[in-house]
C-alpha cells in the first residue's frame, strides 16, 4: 500500500473570486529548481557546472550547445533546453507554495552551512516548518528499526534530557530508533528536525502520520532533497543519510546491527568530521553490535546526557547555557513528581516510580512491589489509564515499560 500524502491540498471552493497574483519566484531561485528537477543530474555534476558557468540561471538558460559542452546526459541537454525544466520548477514552486512549504537553494542564506561543505551537499532542500533550524546546534540521534525496550527508553530519555538542554535532536523519523528521539524531544516542548527520504508531502512509515504533524506542531521541521510526490525507494534513504550527519555536531548511535543504515550514517559522520557517540549494549543482543563496536574503535561512550553535553565544543555549550535559565530543564524534581504535580494519581505516580525505561517489569512482578499498598483493581485501572496517556508501554507477555 503506497504511503499516505501527509499534507493533502484543500478542496476547490465552489466559486473562484480573483484575488492578488502569487508573488513571482526569484529566477535564481527558480532555476536551481530547474536544475535539481532535471533528470540525470547528479548533485556534484549540478553544483561543478554551477561554478563553472557563475549562476544557476545563466546554467539553466545555456542554448543547447553550451549544455553539451557541460557533458550533460542528452537527455538532461533535452529537458533544459527545451524549458521542460523551468515548467516543471514554476509547478513545484505552486505546489510548494500551496502546502505552506519552501525550499532552499544552496546559496540561500537559510540553507545550513555544516551541510555546504560536505563533498555533495543537495543543490536543493525541500523544507516543511522551520529552516532556521537546519543551521541550529543538534546532534541526531539514529538506530535500529526494531529496537529492544532498553533502546527505546534509552533513546527518548536521552533525547528527552538534550532536548530539555536546548540541543536540537534530528533524526530520520523510520520507525524505533528514531520515532522514540523525536518522542523525547516533543515530549518536552522542544522542537525536533526529520530528515526524510521521501518528498515532504509523503510520509514513510505511514503510521507516523501524527509524530509528523506534532513535529510542525511544536514548531520543528521536516526536510528533504526528494521532489515533492517521490515515494518511498531504497537508494533514497542512504543518500538521506549524509544529510542528517551532515547538518548535526554529532551522531549518537542507539542500538543498530551489524549490516544497518545506521552504519552508513555513522561512516559518513567519520567522513565528515562530525563526532560519534553511542550507547553501549548487551553483548548479547545483536543490535549491541553497532554501538560496541563503534565505541571500541573510539566512538564515545554515553549513558546519559551528560556525556553528550560535556563533549560539546565550549562554545556550543556556553552559547546553549545562556538559554537555560538557572539551568533547570526540570525544576520540579523526578518525572515522577512532576507528574503527580500535573494531576496523577498517587496510584499512578507509584507505578512510574516504579517501571524504569531501560527494562521491563512483568506484572506479577509489579504487583508484588505495590503489595498492601493498593488494590488489584487500582493498579489495573491506573495501568490503562497510563497507557492511554502514552506514559507506559505494554509487551507481550504483560510486560511494562515507561514511556517518559
Amino acid at each position: 500500500m503506497s504511503p499516505a500524502p501527509l499534507f493533502a491540498p484543500l478542496p476547490a471552493p465552489a466559486v473562484v473570486t480573483p484575488g492578488p497574483a502569487a508573488p513571482a519566484e526569484d529566477p535564481e531561485r527558480l532555476a536551481w529548481l530547474a536544475l535539481a528537477l532535471t533528470p540525470g543530474l547528479g548533485s556534484r555534476r549540478i553544483l561543478q557546472a554551477v561554478e563553472r558557468v557563475g549562476s544557476a540561471l545563466k546554467l539553466a538558460r545555456l542554448p543547447m550547445t553550451a549544455l553539451e559542452a557541460q557533458r550533460f546526459p542528452a537527455p538532461s541537454v533535452q529537458f533544459l533546453a527545451d524549458g521542460q525544466a523551468w515548467r516543471a520548477a514554476e509547478e513545484e514552486a505552486g505546489r510548494l507554495r500551496s502546502l505552506g512549504a519552501t525550499f532552499l537553494p544552496c546559496d540561500d542564506a537559510l540553507y545550513p552551512g555544516r551541510l555546504r561543505e560536505i563533498y555533495d551537499p543537495p543543490p536543493v532542500l525541500w523544507v516543511r516548518g522551520k529552516p532556521e533550524l537546519l543551521s541550529a546546534h543538534g546532534i541526531a540521534v539514529i538506530g535500529t528499526r526494531q529496537p529492544s525496550p532498553y533502546g527505546t527508553g534509552m533513546a527518548e530519555l536521552l533525547a528527552r534530557d538534550l532536548a530539555s538542554r536546548n540541543l536540537l535532536v534530528m533524526s530520520g523519523m523510520a520507525r524505533g530508533i528514531d520515532t522514540a528521539a523525536h518522542k523525547g524531544a516533543i515530549a518536552v516542548g522542544k522542537p525536533t528536525v526529520a530528515i526524510w527520504g521521501t518528498g515532504i508531502d509523503v510520509i514513510y512509515p505511514k503510521e507516523n502520520k501524527s509524530l509528523a504533524e506534532q513535529i510542525l506542531a511544536t514548531g520543528g521541521c521536516i526536510a528533504s532533497e526528494q521532489p515533492l510526490g517521490t515515494y518511498p525507494a531504497p537508494p533514497n534513504f542512504p543518500k538521506r543519510n549524509r544529510i542528517l550527519s551532515a547538518i548535526s555536531l554529532g551522531v549518537l548511535v542507539v542500538e543498530a546491527a551489524e549490516y544497518s543504515g545506521s552504519r552508513v550514517t555513522a561512516r559518513c559522520a567519520l567522513e565528515q568530521n562530525r563526532d560519534i557517540y553511542a550507547v553501549p549494549g548487551n553483548v548479547t543482543n545483536k543490535n549491541s553490535w553497532g554501538p560496541n563496536t563503534l565505541i571500541k574503535q573510539g566512538a564515545k561512550l554515553v549513558a546519559t546526557w551528560e556525556d553528550v553535553w560535556e563533549d560539546l565544543p565550549s562554545q556550543v555549550r556556553v552559547a546553549l547555557e545562556a538559554t537555560l535559565p538557572g539551568f533547570a530543564p526540570e525544576p520540579g524534581g523526578t518525572a515522577e513528581t512532576l507528574f503527580a504535580e500535573h494531576g496523577g494519581s498517587p496510584t499512578e505516580t507509584r507505578i512510574l516510580s516504579v517501571l524504569r525505561h531501560d527494562e521491563s517489569l512483568q506484572l506479577d512482578e509489579l504487583m508484588e512491589q505495590v503489595e498492601g499498598e493498593f488494590s488489584s483493581s487500582e493498579v489495573f485501572t491506573a495501568l490503562f489509564e497510563l497507557e492511554l496517556a502514552g506514559k507506559v508501554r505494554q509487551l507481550p507477555g504483560k510486560h511494562f515499560v515507561r514511556s517518559f
